[in-house]
């Protein structure tokens, strides 16, 4: 709908009120302004009256506030403009503006009651109809706020589960990383012990050859002394056996060539082939190629 159109349907009274106005605020303008006798500032006090009845017959029209507000505080104003107009009239001496000044004023004020009243689309919605409105729009308001901060709660809440879950999950983590690494500790522990202990596996291996090579002794008893194997029990106790030095000899060098020379140095009464298959007996049985493990 344009504004041509919109001027069109308004009702006659409207601008007869409209003109009303007019006069009525330069009027009490122009008296308010001579009455206070203070150039700017009195002007602006006449300004300030008009400003506020024109404010009141737009809140009048919208029905803004309780029904009875907007009414009372115009006709508050009008009279009170009205009063200042007819003190003016009496300082000037003059009786026409005491009643002329006034009489504007509260003519246009009733022609305005008129002209708002026919400004009004009867199919309007009542004071208590909008307020109604505006009550489910606010429960609509207050529904929507509720139910987004609820959806916020449940989202802050779920959000600290995961974090706990996933506390949780690092605190298993770590306890099964360390009981990992405390059993692959315990297994090179125990692998250095086994490499550590070349004589226990010696014995073994000693115990080993004794009795393989007394599966090979000949059944006959008058096996002379001299060819009698080395592993068997030295007579002399003070000298070690050829098997026990090359048990130990193994375990202290790197190759059998010098286990073999430090063994015929401590037993030089020894066959040196005799030596040499002890030595290599020995080293087998220490599951060692080359030494130390």
């Amino acid at each position: 709908m344009s504004t041509r159109t919109a001027r069109r349907k308004l009702p006659a009274i409207f601008w007869g009120a409209a003109v009303l106005a007019a006069l009525s605020i330069a009027w009490s303008a122009y008296a308010i302004t001579d009455l206070m006798k203070s150039g700017i500032f009195g002007l602006s006090v006449a300004l300030a009256g008009d400003i506020g009845w024109i404010t009141v017959l737009w809140a009048e029209a919208k029905r803004f506030g309780p029904r009875w507000a907007a009414p009372l505080a115009g006709w508050v104003i009008a009279f009170g403009v009205g009063l200042l107009l007819v003190i003016h009239g009496v300082e000037a001496h003059s009786t026409a503006q005491a009643i002329a000044g006034p009489f504007v004023v509260l003519v246009g004020k009733v022609v305005w009651s008129f002209a708002l009243a026919a400004l009004r689309d009867p199919a309007a919605l009542t004071p208590e109809q909008e307020a109604e409105i505006h009550s489910v729009m606010r429960d609509s308001e207050h529904a929507a706020r509720l139910h987004e901060a609820r959806r916020d709660q449940e989202q802050r809440r779920a959000e600290a589960t995961i974090e706990r879950i996933q506390q949780q999950a690092r605190i298993t983590a770590a306890r099964d990383r360390a009981d990992f690494d405390i059993t692959l500790e315990r297994l090179e522990m125990r692998a250095e012990i086994e490499r550590q202990s070349p004589m226990a596996l010696g014995l073994t291996a000693g115990a080993e050859q004794i009795a393989i090579s007394s599966s090979t002794l000949p059944s006959t008893a008058s096996t002379p002394p001299a060819v009698q194997p080395m592993t068997s029990p030295n007579p002399d106790r003070e000298q070690p056996s050829i098997a026990d030095l090359a048990r130990e000899q193994t375990a202290i060098t790197t190759s059998n060539a010098d286990a073999i020379r430090a063994v015929m140095t401590l037993r030089p009464d020894a066959e040196k082939e005799s030596v040499a298959a002890a030595v290599r007996r020995a080293r087998r049985a220490g599951g060692m190629k080359g030494g130390y493990g």
